[in-house]
């Protein structure tokens, strides 16, 4: 994460709010004021919301729910990790065969950055924090790009320095994070530790993406 922290700053330079909020494509997810939310779980504690779609599981991580279900967690405990009923838990490990691939919406740069802030802020209040705070209201997102990329890279470097601290045996302690959103609380640190850096490495690979696009479609 190091590595990638400092050489991420560098590809978002120069980021204006326009880019950040462009939406390349009709239906996307982004930030957008309490009174203009769209989606049915978009959340924050502020003026600007998150777009959030309802519960799911996605096809793509039917082999994750058997993995929960393997490793000894009840169907009800799954369900509640994903937010689904318990018919729907049921319903995906008794599925057999292929499955049909996820359709999921396109997403701004604005809501990228947005995600990633809630992840990773979530993550630090309840690893190293005071465990308290719901995740999903920790973070007050704007429109500003220079404000969000500010004050994402100053968490980075808070998780990145309480990170460096952990030990070995805290590495292979389960339930170190109690990070609710995901399987944390049921996992080793380094595998939540893992989780989060593939987390920051494809969402900035999609936000440089983005970034190609805009460039692509409005020349300076």
């Amino acid at each position: 994460m190091a590595s990638g922290a400092h050489g991420n700053p560098s590809r978002l330079e120069g980021l204006r709010d326009e880019e950040c909020l462009w939406e390349p494509v009709p239906g996307c997810w982004s930030i957008r004021r309490r009174s203009e939310a769209v989606t049915p779980r978009a959340y924050g504690p502020g003026e600007w919301l998150l777009d959030q779609g309802a519960p799911g599981i996605p096809a793509g991580e039917y082999a994750e729910v058997a993995r929960q279900a393997a490793d000894g967690m009840s169907v009800a405990k799954i369900a509640e990790d994903w937010s689904v009923s318990v018919e729907r838990v049921e319903e995906v490990l008794a599925h057999t065969g292929p499955v049909d691939p996820d359709v999921t919406p396109v997403t701004t740069i604005a809501w990228r950055l947005g995600h990633l802030h809630s992840c990773f802020a979530g993550e630090w209040e309840w690893t190293f924090g005071e465990r308290r705070t719901d995740p999903r209201q920790l973070v007050d997102f704007t429109p500003s790009a220079a404000l969000a990329l500010d004050r994402f890279w100053s968490l980075l470097d808070r998780w990145r320095e309480e990170v460096g601290k952990v030990t070995e045996e805290q590495l292979d302690t389960v339930g170190f994070s109690q990070y609710a959103y995901g399987s944390a609380p049921d996992d080793p640190f380094i595998a939540v530790l893992w989780g989060s850096n593939l987390e920051l490495i494809h969402h900035m690979a999609e936000i440089a993406l983005l970034r190609d696009l805009w460039r692509a479609r409005s020349p300076a």
